[in-house]
């Protein structure tokens, strides 16, 4: 059920908690009561119900019209563009809706997947439409025709679509929808999951609650629970007549809820939408490893975080430059995990905006629909929100710098007073209690928790570090031609056998193949990802002999090392002296980041992910 609410404290047992005045304050003075924390909720939306008792809990102030005197958190139900703001605190990120798009999240997991193959085998291989169709077709078909008794099944999911809208199910290149909206509307083609684990017969999938509390430095949180939501029809696997059966093969929870065998409980163990923490002690009961799942859940969740946080670095710096006035952000993601039959977690999407609603529509009679209470949402959402906030809660510091002021009062007091003991109990005791009146926190931090067993895999960032250092307007997401020619000679990658004409040509070829996928037309220039393109076509040539992701590290090393001895500063190049070397480049760069795997590498990734 519900969290409790947590009432207001007494006020004559407030009055007694300081037995001794603080040194300097008059007789007879009463205590400043200290501020609440203030909450803008007019853009909250479909998360307003939840944030409501969450603010309640904890005894907040909400201005549900907005304020014209600055809120210390504004909460969006959208986007960060949904209000205008320049101090104070807002949960959204500028660019996060765009970065966990479906084409864009299936390319940054894609660069990671060509750098640590095996780090990111819990994505499905995925192929995006219309684009790469061609290579889609010619891949099967070489499958095909090397195991005939190959019978695949792949997911089409559009890249704008949410809720289920638009998607399909298709076991041959030749069902893909080409007529009207493909062109128009790009999708995400991927390896259907054949064999997910089943409870009572029913495919599921997790919804789980990831808070992304800072971006630099990294703080990533996970929720302890989560949502499980359930087709509502037994599972079977794909066959050409059952491939249109939604409820029986999508997990969406906008789907099923018009399914006549939608179940709406008040019990988080049964219906169609249960908490995570019932199914975890469910698969316990059966001797499943639910260690081992939350730690593969874990690396699943950091590992993904680690994929889109070069993008949402450049959409950053773009709304909020460097010494400028500006929020700071945090962000609630929605991670959408599929377990499979060997409890191997897989992801499947990442959700900028999951509903934060309490409450399901109930049909009283046809047409006519109430708004029920859904006391599984309420139990999971509402403790996801408010503890949301008791980490982001901005007079924590104050609190504590207010705390070491009165602990300095105390010990000041403590050498004229007879009895110090009795100046143990100061005004932040208050605080203190108010939150003791509260449950623990439901989010466990993970990042930097572990950061050591993590930071090898952050080279993209590196590389977007970069890319950030050379775009030279401010508020651009785009490399122009000179900043990428400024990056070339600051970092000495040029000379007899890679000219600065082969630089425009690498840049000229990369960045218009990558406006023609028509990804961002707002702006002309080179995006991140044809600059991350570029970086690992330098790297590739430069050191032969060494696998990608050792070839990337050694590249954004010689740069690093180059750029500070620009700034005056000594660096220990820990693979070479920072010297200009001949990186054998050819003018026309191959492409590195589109699909160059043989059927025989496509049937290993699907071997060894089943």
């Amino acid at each position: 059920m519900g969290t409790p609410f947590v009432r207001g404290g007494n006020p004559a047992s407030d009055a007694n908690l300081s037995i001794i005045r603080a040194p300097g304050r008059r007789s007879g003075e009463r205590s400043a009561q200290r501020p609440g924390v203030t909450v803008d909720s007019s853009k909250a939306k479909t998360s307003l119900e939840a944030l409501k008792i969450s603010l309640r809990q904890l005894r907040w102030k909400e201005f549900p019209f907005g304020r014209r005197l600055p809120c210390d958190i504004y909460w969006h139900g959208v986007s960060f563009h949904d209000n205008n703001i320049f101090s104070g605190q807002v949960n959204k990120f500028p660019g996060m809706m765009e970065t966990v798009r479906k084409i864009t999240l299936s390319r940054a997991m894609r660069t990671m997947q060509d750098l640590f193959p095996l780090e990111y085998n819990f994505y499905p291989r995925s192929w995006i439409l219309p684009e790469e169709l061609p290579l889609f077709v010619s891949e099967f078909r070489r499958m095909k025709d090397s195991d005939p008794s190959w019978k695949p099944t792949f997911i089409v999911k559009p890249d704008g679509g949410c809720q289920g809208d638009g998607i399909y199910l298709i076991k041959d290149p030749s069902d893909i929808r080409l007529t009207g909206s493909i062109q128009s509307r790009p999708a995400v083609l991927q390896e259907y999951i054949c064999k997910p684990l089943l409870v009572d017969k029913l495919k599921f999938d997790i919804r789980l609650y990831v808070l992304l509390k800072s971006l630099e430095p990294l703080e990533i949180y996970i929720a302890k629970d989560g949502l499980s939501r359930f087709c509502t029809e037994p599972y079977q696997e794909p066959t050409l007549k059952n491939l249109h059966q939604v409820f029986m093969h999508l997990t969406n929870y906008s789907l099923n809820i018009h399914s006549g065998n939608f179940i709406h409980s008040d019990s988080v163990n049964t219906g169609s939408k249960r908490t995570f923490s019932s199914i975890l002690c469910r698969l316990s009961s059966r001797g499943a490893d639910v260690k081992k799942l939350w730690s593969d859940i874990i690396s699943l969740v950091i590992k993904t975080i680690i994929a889109l946080t070069p993008e949402l670095k450049v959409y950053y710096q773009s709304d909020i430059p460097a010494g400028k006035p500006g929020p700071t952000c945090f962000q609630i993601l929605g991670f959408d995990i599929l377990l499979m039959k060997n409890l191997k977690p897989m992801l499947l999407e990442v959700n900028a905006n999951p509903s934060m609603r309490i409450e399901h529509e109930q049909e009283l009679s046809p047409g006519v629909f109430e708004n029920v209470p859904s006391p599984v949402d309420e139990e999971v959402k509402v403790a996801v929100i408010r503890d949301t906030l008791r980490l982001v809660d901005p007079q924590k510091k104050k609190r504590k710098d207010t705390q070491c002021r009165s602990l300095e009062q105390v010990r000041d007091a403590s050498e004229e007073l007879p009895d110090a003991g009795l100046v143990a109990r100061s005004e932040p005791d208050v605080h203190r209690s108010a939150e003791a009146a509260l449950p623990s926190l439901c989010l466990k931090q993970v990042f930097p928790k572990y950061a050591k067993q993590f930071s090898y895999l952050r080279l993209v960032d590196r590389v977007a570090a970069l890319f950030i250092r050379f775009l030279g307007v401010k508020g651009t997401t785009k490399l122009g031609p000179t900043g990428f020619r400024t990056f070339i000679r600051n970092c000495k990658l040029s000379n007899s056998n890679f000219s600065m004409a082969a630089v425009d040509i690498l840049y000229i070829d990369i960045t218009r193949r990558w406006n023609n996928m028509g990804i961002d037309h707002k702006e002309s220039g080179m995006c991140l990802q044809a600059f991350v393109e570029a970086f690992f076509c330098l790297a590739q040539r430069k050191y032969k002999s060494l696998p990608l992701h050792e070839q990337v590290s050694s590249l954004i090393e010689l740069c690093e090392c180059r750029l500070a001895a620009l700034r005056g500063k000594r660096l220990v190049c820990p693979r070479e002296p920072c010297q200009a070397e001949g990186l054998h480049l050819a003018p026309a760069a191959p492409a590195l980041l589109t699909h160059t795997d043989t059927a025989s590498k496509f049937a290993d990734y699907r071997n060894h992910r089943n």
